[in-house]
């Protein structure tokens, strides 16, 4: 297919966590390019659970490998950041983090996940964006060509209709044959990691931990629930993580109240103090 006039001027930044050389960001990078033009600014290496981190106490680099894909020495938030201030010519009309080579599902996989911070952090930044993992049956082969097709079909319905101001997408794509696509709440992942304890040639103790065997819970239709039937699950997520249910309740009230009437004591005794301090 070949681009029209109105394709060109699009511009799509693509990031994520497993490295810029990772065929989930480069068959996705290949598709879109028929949208439009296509930047991968994404980590030199595999930068898996380092979810929302910046690199703040050393310089960093953004190598450019070849055309309009550079190679940072970061974290996906950085990669961003670099992007958007330094290579990008100008705002993507898109941002899209993955496709990841692994589920990111459940309130703890959004927290820890490099793939889901880079579509957050594209969020921050005043960039519609989405992040983008593929689950395989046996953890090794994905099926990227369905997937990069699917993914650019929701591309082309968000350049039209566009993403509400500090919203963004996480979708999870469950192995082909999908059944469908469900928009879903977060559900949970209860995980218990085994942690290794060892001594190094210096009888210094390290840990590593594991990945464990997490165990998915939640509603039914919950992201969590929803691909281990089958289903493309599209959950909206969003910048603010207030619990409003909470700002009026009896609890925070009477925390309010104590931490008031604590605080004019205080105040009380610490001018009373300053009194005497001067009369003397």
């Amino acid at each position: 297919m070949k681009k029209t006039s109105r394709n060109k001027d699009r511009l799509f930044l693509l990031t994520n966590d497993d490295g810029y050389f990772s065929p989930g960001i480069t068959s996705l990078a290949e598709e879109l390019r028929q949208l439009g033009r296509v930047y991968i600014v994404a980590p030199d290496r595999e930068k898996s659970s380092i979810s929302l981190a910046l690199t703040l106490r050393r310089p960093l680099r953004a190598e450019k490998v070849s055309k309009d894909i550079y190679a940072v020495d970061g974290t996906p938030a950085d990669c961003v950041y670099i992007a958007l201030r330094h290579i990008l010519p100008r705002k993507p009309d898109l941002l899209i983090s993955g496709m990841n080579m692994g589920a990111n599902v459940g309130c703890q996989d959004v927290s820890y996940s490099g793939t889901v911070a880079g579509a957050l952090q594209g969020t921050f930044m005043g960039i519609a964006s989405l992040s983008v993992s593929l689950i395989s049956r046996n953890g090794r082969q994905y099926d990227f060509k369905q997937s990069t097709l699917l993914v650019r079909s929701i591309v082309e319905l968000l350049l039209n209709k566009g993403l509400p101001p500090k919203t963004y997408l996480n979708i999870n794509i469950p192995p082909f044959p999908v059944k469908g696509i469900k928009i879903t709440r977060l559900g949970e992942k209860r995980y218990s990691p085994e942690l290794v304890k060892k001594k190094d040639p210096r009888g210094k103790t390290y840990f590593w931990i594991g990945v464990g065997h997490p165990r998915g819970i939640g509603p039914r239709d919950s992201d969590v629930q929803v691909v281990d039937r089958g289903w493309v699950s599209i959950t909206p997520l969003q910048i603010d993580r207030t619990s409003h249910s909470l700002i009026n309740s009896e609890l925070l009230c009477s925390l309010k109240k104590f931490l008031n009437q604590a605080n004019q004591k205080a105040s009380s005794r610490l001018n009373k103090d300053q009194a005497n301090s001067k009369q003397k």
